[in-house]
């Protein structure tokens, strides 16, 4: 494979997988199956992030129209899990290959220990030549326990697996620098950076079956990308995508990775659901501390403790207006940092080292 990865994530969204009529697309699954069990076969480390179970559900019972939405979801997901992952077993055993259903939710994420019992459960499956099919378990995940989509999912299996590539299938080419229904829009091939202007011409529509829209993709796919991890977005309804992707001949956006982060800061980048204080810092520290250089959140630069924490919490970094600038782990408790505000000579509230700039 020309691109030379040697371990990617797949995500599959359930668009890609999913007949108009909301039921699967089984000869697609089984043609993605065949891909994947080829880049395996190459000594490539893949796992799959999969969409689809409330898909599946849909295709085995009928739901009286009385019941509620989450209550349906969790229906629709808890049946349709099961065909869902025997759909991939199946698939894989005609390739002599094993998978491995892991569901999770936001809260597997929160608890750094918990965050490395799941990254050691996937590393143990590779080892084993594993197939990790992961999903987000909609049965117990509702409303604020649930991820914005499988994207967000994917991103943070990536960053925390460490993979070269994330590749993010959909049912467009990628990301286009127009409106991709009107003639003269392209495809953009490459972005670097953080491209603020993307949602201006990104379509906001969803999919008719998923949760998440090419703002939230783009998005999460910028995050991604500064931690130092490919991003590729391409669509997966194309017959041979990901072959074709891993050896450049496909059209699809790629964003540019920037250097590679550590494992801590990777977890830190997506943890903001779990930050419990807030500090705000003046804009002179703002300035510092995003500069790009390796600089520690020294008490000097704070203004305010808005919100309450503990040593080893995750807090949230705003400036002047209130706006994120990061998040880190605070070397010390709320108390503490409150006795320092402004002044000099005192110990970093974050070290450089577990600081997450997020401009």
């Amino acid at each position: 494979m020309k691109l030379g990865y040697k371990k990617i994530v797949v995500k599959v969204g359930s668009n890609v997988i999913t007949k108009e009529n909301g039921l699967p697309d089984e000869a697609r699954i089984n043609h993605l199956v065949d891909q994947l069990a080829a880049i395996k076969q190459l000594g490539i480390e893949v796992i799959l992030v999969s969409s689809g179970a409330v898909a599946a559900g849909r295709s085995l019972i009928k739901v009286s129209e009385k019941q509620d939405a989450v209550t349906t979801r969790q229906l629709l997901a808890a049946i349709g899990q099961v065909k869902l992952i025997n759909t991939y077993s199946n698939f894989l055993a005609i390739h002599q290959i094993k998978c491995a259903q892991v569901l999770v939710t936001k809260e597997d994420f929160r608890d750094r220990a918990h965050y490395l019992n799941m990254k050691n459960c996937m590393q143990i499956l590779l080892q084993n030549d594993v197939i990790p099919v992961v999903n987000e378990n909609d049965v117990v995940s509702v409303t604020e326990l649930m991820f914005t989509d499988n994207d967000e999912l994917a991103g943070l299996i990536a960053s925390m697996l460490s993979a070269d590539a994330l590749i993010i299938l959909s049912n467009v080419d990628g990301i286009y620098n127009g409106d991709p229904k009107l003639g003269g829009s392209q495809v953009m091939e490459e972005i670097s950076g953080t491209v603020s202007n993307l949602a201006s011409f990104i379509q906001t529509g969803k999919s008719q079956f998923g949760r998440g829209g090419m703002i939230t993709k783009s998005t999460m796919a910028q995050k991604v990308a500064k931690l130092g991890i490919n991003v590729h977005i391409a669509n997966g309804t194309k017959d041979d995508v990901l072959t074709s992707l891993l050896n450049s001949t496909l059209i699809h956006t790629r964003f540019v990775p920037e250097k590679s982060k550590s494992g801590k800061k990777k977890w830190i980048a997506h943890s903001e659901t779990a930050a419990t204080g807030i500090v705000k810092l003046n804009d002179g520290a703002k300035m510092v501390l995003t500069s790009g250089k390796a600089t520690s959140l020294l008490p000097v630069g704070i203004i305010e403790i808005q919100t309450d924490f503990l040593k080893g919490d995750v807090i949230k970094i705003v400036d002047e207006q209130n706006a994120l600038i990061g998040l880190g782990i605070a070397e010390y408790s709320s108390d503490k940092a409150r006795e320092r505000i402004g002044q000099k000579k005192q110990k970093a509230l974050v070290h450089y080292d577990y600081f997450y700039s997020v401009i």
